[in-house]
This record gives C-alpha cells, structure tokens and sequence, in this order.
C-alpha cells in the first residue's frame, strides 16, 4: 500500500499541509495535519510511514491514534449519538443502535477483489463463456486506478482514526497485528469489540516489525452530496481490495460489516488464507466449540458452513442431553496450526461476535441471548418504544403496549406490515467474554486442540443429517463439494442452491486449487510429526420432508449428532458404510426422549437418482469454475463416488 499511495497521490495532494518538517511538533501533528489523540512517539517507522502516506492521499482534518481505553470508546459512543449515527436502548446496559444507508447492508461480494500479478494466483480460469465465481481478480494497475479514483482527498472534514489491533491473544505465536486506518467512529468501535485494538498491539510494534496494512474510508459520492449524513458512504462506487504479496487491504464506500470491519473477513480469511499457505497452517471460516461429555472426556470441534447457516447457535449449543456440557471458543473463523506433536490446535483470532440477529432467539440460542443485551452494538435490527430491539424471532416478547419502529424507522405492526421488521442481514456486536459459556480457554495463546472437522450447510433434500468421510482427502472433497442455499449475508436473492466449498467461497485470498493442495499437504504434516489429522464429518440440520417441514429439531438435539461424532472420534465401531461416507448403525444415533417423531429412514436416505445428479452437479462446476486448477486427488474422489452410488456414463 505505501507504494501504491505514493503512486495514486497526486502532488498537490502530497504536498498541501505537510510543510513542516519532521522534527516540528513532532508530538502533536504527522505531516502537518494535528493529532488529537495519541502520541506520535509511540508509533514505529513502519507505522508512522503508513499513517503519513494515508494521511497525504486521504486529507483528514485531523488524526486520532486509538488507545483502546473505555475513556475513547465511550467518547466515540458521544460522538456517534450526536451525529446521530447511534441511538441508545435504555432497555439494556450500554447498547446502541444503528441505521445504515439500504444501500449498504450486507458483503459486497461483486466488488471484493484480490490483486496478484497474474489472475491465475488469484482465481481459476473458468470455462469460456462462463461466469467465474470464485472471487474477482484485479490487476495492479487496475488496483492503482481504483484507488486513484476514489480515495485523494475523501477524508476532509473528518477525522483518521488509526486503529492498532490483534488478530488473536496479543503476544501469542498464532496471532496476527493489523493497523487499520479508517474515518468512521462507527468502525473504530466495532473493531474495539471484535479485535484487541490498542496501545498494547502499538507496543508490540515498537520493534518495527510488519503487519497487514488497511485502509478504509465511507467514501464521499463523486456527486458530493451524501444522502444521508448520519450514515455516510458511496455505495455506487464502494470497492474492497485485497493484495496479499504485500499483506494490504483496502476499502472504500461501505461502513457496513465485513466491507469496513477489515479484520473480520478481509484479514482473518482473505489475506490471512494466503499467510497461511505461506506459513503451512489453515485461516478457516469456521466456529470452534469444545464439549464435554458425561465421563468428563473433552474434546474440542471446528466446524464450516456458510454465513447464516447455524455457526452461531452450534457454537453456543445448550445441550438436550444430560451429562453434556459446550462451551464456546469462537462463532465464525479459526485459525488453525500444527504443534510440535502434530496436534492441529486452534485459536479464534476475534475478541467478539458478529452474529445475524434474525432467528436469534431464547428458543434458539439460549446463550445468544444472554450475550448481547450488554455492552453491544446492534445494526439494522427493529426497536420498541420500551428502549429495546426486536427481529424476527422475539415474537413472544411483544406485548400489546409496545409498538415496533423497523430498521428503517417505519412505523411496524406484527401481522400486518408485509416486510420484515429486522433486515434479514442485521446484526449484533457483542464481546466474546460475556458469553456463559464461554470457554476458559478461549484466549489460550497455545489454541486448543481439534479432534474433528465439520462441514455442511442448508440441503433441504437428500444429503442426510451426518456422514464421515473415508479418509483426509475424501474429507477435503467433501469440503469442496458443499452447497448450501443462498442466504442473506450477502446481495444474493432466492434460496438458491449455491455451491460454497468449505464455507470459503467468498473469502479465498488466493486460487482455489492451490487452496486445495493446501489443504491436501496438511495430512502430510501431521504424519511428519507422528500424528493423524483430525477426522472430517459432513452435517445437514435442514433436510426437509415432502410436506416441507425439517426432518430434524435440530438447536439443541444436535448434541446428539455431536456425540455420535465423539464415538467415531474414539474409534468406536458405530457405523454402516454408504456411498457418499460412513452414517450412524442402527440405533447408534441416541433418539431417546426426542420431543418429536423422527423418521431415521428418510433422514438418513441417499436416493440414489439424487446423488447420481449430484455427482453431475458436482463435475459440472469442477469443469466450469476449476478446470485445469483442480487436484488430480479430488477429480479421483469424484470418480469414486460415482463408482460408488452406480454412475454409469
């Protein structure tokens, strides 16, 4: 990024302002342009580098160096309310309420793009005359323009915060620093939830060495005019960048989630995938959970699905069974390495919860509910006269004395109004540790470690309620072959079935192939130590019946999928082999005192016309988006899971 500022600059830009020299008021400007918070002393060359580099292409009107302390979080929480970018909910401790622009609500996936040399090392090469939809590639040139034509000049009148943070525990092994340079106070406090943002993570710093570099603004409309003050950006022009060789972010238009909070899915899985490879360990959209059973044997689980599929609620699972007890490491991304033993252990490099409020529910997530009522930032959700919020799914705590006021600040009324009183991508901002259960070892700077992997999503039709796969690479193919329907994470439409492998389709930094070789090295590294990689399983709590209704209650019985799991973890022989892996024998799967019929048959059918067009789904899109890209050891279990279900050309 700092070549590229140097590059996009102009010089009128470069040179207004910073006519004092570097040793005059050292201690109160950067370049000419005053710090209002912070000491400039503090900051390395490195840091002091990309701050006045932002600062020459940005022209704020001044700089704030976040310091993390409640002082400036709360002061930040002032500021917001009297731009009226937050409301309060006196209903709650300490929580607030935000109302984007429509126009920024949700990932902008189609204008996220990764910049490489060559658009091989980003993405595969997709058929002729098909859409490739494995990421967007942009060239250095191209990223440069981007650049050039939006950010000189986009923070005047505003105010840079430079927000220093840790991916992960500040200090361990397993984590990453980032400095994020933003002019939205709305993001600097979100990201003092969702990272350890600091004078700590500056501290560490002090010796000059690297971290990823983001660059973040709201925007201002080409037009110049801002529709709606309290909640700037430039959604016509809002672009996100990525360029991995450097370890650089940049994000320009959105204020939103994933667009602006740059350590949430840019840093912890865009470029923090390509470190990973670099490194020989996995950064994983993935909710890490530990359980214990009623012997007191802990183990602890990763698992992927797609956004809004049930990482949320898995992970902060209250459990059906007696004797079982989960507790929660982290919601949403894992980052994962081998020890010297060849145990893969885990960390969660976020320090809170992102989580999709609709649905949420004392029904559903318990232990949700008891986090996010305290110290939180919520986004986009309906509120109540009474001072609180409401979405779908608080159905039951509306009286006929509270009226509903939507996300969009219309007047609600439960049924009557025909839109959703939430939008269905509204969120919750909350710390990690005012979860219940909470695991001891959540910030552990040694990670914990991982006994099983799961993949899956929401397949409404033939995929059963659990299998396990054959082997490490029939594990990664099952990965690779994930589909899920569309959600509203995202600018999708329609519950589509999308193809999501791994969870990761959004979110890879570098070529997908190459990810999958990746991937396929990791059972090597850990026989090099000795060990096995975990084992793999594959879950579907939202296969329905031909009436439409789900097969399974799911929530909370899932504990009895995970203790299946447990057994298999343990060896023991409590399976039957399939084509597509190995489902629970008979009676293995504990249905006791279920509160519903369950039909085991049909959960547990692989009609075999489904998996056949399966299969051809699955080649399809290898073909189509793949290609020559993908490792000869998937195409061969793709092979042999048409072999297996009676495939015949």
């Amino acid at each position: 990024m700092p070549e590229l500022i140097e590059k996009v600059a102009p010089t009128s830009y470069m040179t207004s302002k910073c006519t004092t020299t570097s040793n005059v008021g050292l201690y109160n400007h950067i370049r000419g342009f005053p710090v209002s918070n912070g000491e400039t002393g503090v900051l390395s060359p490195k840091v002091r580098a990309f701050i006045e580099q932002s600062v020459m292409l940005c022209q704020p009107e001044q700089i704030h160096i976040c310091d993390g302390s409640n002082r400036e979080y709360n002061m930040l929480l002032r500021l917001l309310y009297s731009q009226g970018t937050i409301t309060p909910l006196p209903k709650y401790e300490n929580c607030w309420l935000a109302r984007t622009n429509p126009a920024d609500v949700a990932r902008v996936e189609s204008k996220t793009f990764i910049c490489t040399p060559h658009r091989e090392d980003s993405i595969p090469t997709a058929k002729e005359n098909v859409e490739g939809k494995l990421g967007n590639w942009i060239s250095e040139k191209d990223m440069e323009a981007a650049m050039f034509n939006r950010f000189p000049g986009c923070m005047r009148g505003r105010t840079m915060y430079v927000v220093p943070f840790s991916m992960g525990p500040v200090g361990s092994s397993l984590s990453k620093i980032g400095i994020e340079i933003t002019d939205s106070a709305y993001v600097v406090c979100s990201m003092r939830i969702m990272t350890r943002m600091g004078r700590a993570v500056l501290n560490l710093l002090r010796d000059n060495s690297d971290f990823v570099r983001c660059l973040h603004s709201v925007g201002t409309p080409a037009s110049g005019k801002i529709e709606q003050p309290s909640w700037p950006c430039d959604p016509e022009r809002t672009i996100i960048l990525h360029k991995p060789a450097s370890n650089e972010i940049v994000s320009y238009g959105s204020g939103y989630g994933g667009n602006s909070l740059l350590g949430k899915k840019c840093f912890a899985l865009r470029i923090g995938s390509t470190i990973a490879k670099k490194e020989g360990w996995l950064a994983e959209h993935m909710l890490i959970l530990g359980i214990t059973n009623p012997e007191g044997e802990k183990r602890y689980i990763a698992a992927a699905f797609p956004s809004a599929c049930g990482k949320t609620n898995l992970a902060m699972l209250t459990p059906s069974l007696p004797g079982y007890k989960v507790e929660c490491i982290g919601d949403d991304i894992a980052w994962m390495k081998y020890d010297e033993k060849g145990q893969l252990r885990a960390i969660n490099p976020e320090n809170g919860f992102f989580g999709v409020a609709p649905g949420t529910s004392d029904q559903t997530n318990p232990n949700a509910m008891k986090t996010i009522f305290k110290n939180t930032l919520f986004t986009n959700v309906a509120s109540t006269s009474d001072g609180g919020v409401y979405w779908e799914g608080m159905e039951n705590t509306l009286t006929d004395n509270i009226s509903v006021t939507d996300w969009l600040g219309k007047p609600w009324i439960p049924g009557v109004s025909k839109t959703p009183a939430a939008h269905p991508n509204s969120r919750f901002c909350t710390p990690a540790e005012q979860c219940p259960i909470i695991d001891k070892d959540w910030e552990s700077p040694d990670g914990v470690p991982i006994s099983a992997i799961l993949f899956g999503g929401r397949r409404p039709a033939g995929v059963p309620l659990v299998y396990e796969a054959f082997s490490w690479q029939h594990g990664i193919f099952v990965g690779a072959t994930m589909r899920s329907e569309a959600t509203a994470a995202a600018e999708h439409k329609g519950k589509i079935i999308m193809n999501d492998p791994f969870a990761m389709r959004p979110f890879f930094g570098y070529n997908f192939g190459s990810y999958l070789k990746h991937w396929l090295t990791m059972e090597a590294r850990a026989n090099a130590r000795g060990a096995q990689p975990p084992k793999i399983f594959h879950v579907n709590w939202f296969r329905k019946d031909a009436n439409g209704k789900f097969l399974w209650p799911g929530y909370g019985e899932n504990i009895r999928v995970l203790e299946w799991i447990l057994k298999r973890i343990n060896n023991e022989p409590c399976y039957e082999k399939t084509p597509i892996g190995y489902i629970p024998s008979e009676n293995s799967l504990n249905t006791a005192q279920l509160k519903k019929d369950i039909n085991i048959d049909e959960l547990f059918s692989i009609p075999k016309v489904f998996w056949l067009k399966e299969a051809d789904d699955i080649k399809q899109y290898f073909d189509e988006q793949v290609g020559g890209d993908l490792p000869a050891e998937i195409a061969h279990e793709l092979n042999e899971l048409k072999k297996r279900i009676g495939y015949s050309e």
